[in-house]
């Protein structure tokens, strides 16, 4: 079973040569890097949110698996649906699917179904692949799409199932929430929403995360992942979050009237 790339070209280059080219720029090799529990990362177009991803990757360690937690933004019948087995593939190469955590992930989680469809044109996991097989060509993955009517409840039962099968595996693997920040308003009323959901990320609060983007409507499209990320982080024993990087799409067009923004954080 082979999910092909469904945003290469668009999103990113299509080209592989282009592709390095272009993830070379925007990884730091220099950076001081930390061995994180989970890490929260955009998933734009690369011109937009590739800054921020490039750096906060650039701050972790890689180990060679991972759990990726991102939104779909269509209907997904399942709440949330993982591919099992197979391979995803990109322009640098097809990334195994680790089979043996995600057998673990399905047996703990009440509403994880297998559902391979459900990621079919989805970018926001696709995305973040490039970056690590650029920073590591030896990785496998468990790739979780999340329904947008998921409940808090829900989304704790799936940080602690990820936690669980992780712990149970006894290897490194780092949890990948994937979401960008608000959308379509000005660079400094999303700065200031945005505030109120990057504190309690911060905080390492994931009920609290939910409930501010419900209460003040935050066009935070990730922030389901992003709470059971956290629920998954803490339960792996991670006691402090910090912000890598926040940028908006106004950096790259020079227009602050109408953007969407983007952050980068580690938890650890």
């Amino acid at each position: 079973m082979i999910r092909k790339a469904a945003v290469a070209g668009a999103f990113y280059p299509g080209l592989a040569s282009e592709l390095r080219r272009e993830l070379g720029a925007l990884i730091d090799p220099a950076a001081d890097k930390v061995r994180a529990k989970a890490v929260i990362s955009p998933h734009a177009g690369y011109i937009y949110s590739g800054p921020v991803a490039g750096a906060v990757f650039s701050s972790v360690v890689l180990p060679d698996t991972f759990v990726i937690l991102a939104p779909s933004h269509r209907p997904i019948r399942p709440v949330f649906a993982v591919m099992e087995k197979g391979a995803w593939e990109t322009p640098l190469g097809a990334v195994p699917v680790a089979e043996d955590l995600a057998a673990a992930v399905l047996a703990l989680s009440e509403d994880l179904k297998v559902d391979p469809a459900a990621h079919d044109r989805e970018h926001s996991l696709e995305v973040q692949l490039p970056f690590l097989q650029y920073l590591n060509p030896r990785i496998s993955i468990v790739p979780i799409a999340v329904s947008y009517l998921a409940t808090y409840r829900q989304l704790e039962d799936l940080g602690r199932a990820v936690a669980a099968g992780i712990t149970g595996l006894g290897r490194d693997v780092l949890v990948i929430a994937s979401t960008d920040m608000s959308h379509y308003i000005s660079r400094e009323e999303a700065e200031a929403r945005d505030a109120l959901a990057l504190r309690r990320i911060l905080a390492l609060d994931p009920q609290g995360l939910f409930d501010v983007v419900k209460a003040e409507g935050l066009s935070m499209c990730g922030f389901q992942p992003t709470a059971a990320a956290l629920v998954a982080a803490k339960a792996l024993g991670a006691v402090k979050a910090e912000l890598v990087k926040y940028a908006t799409s106004g950096d790259r067009t020079g227009d602050d009237r109408e953007v969407v923004a983007y952050a980068g954080l580690r938890i650890f």
